[in-house]
């Protein structure tokens, strides 16, 4: 019925979400930092967002399976960890280099017009 997809497709798609994810929590704490901290936009709440959104993001990288791929039952997770390992490495870095750069730069309005309705996102 449906057709028979590699496990590494897989991987990729599990990656498309976890870097789509990264990048509204991202966008989301510079947010807060303005909202609640009283930040205002610029250089600094990028930078103090980036720097403390670094750390959770590292932490959902599934090394240990790609370290282990001679293990016995590890040979179908291996191609999905490879895949979803290096997907999360380039969106890590894209994600902490673009996003911040490209919020930087066009996101002063949106983040005005946020702050004043109020939504949601960045409570």
């Amino acid at each position: 019925m449906f057709p028979k997809l590699p496990s590494t497709l897989v991987g990729f798609i599990a990656v498309g979400g976890v870097a789509a994810r990264n990048g509204i929590m991202m966008i989301s704490h510079y947010l807060h930092l303005m909202r609640h901290e009283g930040m205002e936009f610029g250089n600094e709440p990028v930078a103090r967002g980036t720097l403390e959104r670094l750390v959770p993001v590292l932490m959902t990288a599934l090394i240990p399976l790609v370290l282990a791929a001679g293990e016995a039952g590890k040979e179908i997770l291996h191609p999905v960890a490879v895949a979803i390992v290096g997907g999360l490495i380039s969106s890590t870095l894209l994600d902490l280099v673009v996003t911040p750069a490209v919020f930087r730069l066009v996101g002063k309005g949106p983040a005005t017009r946020s702050l004043s309705r109020d939504a949601p996102a960045s409570r």
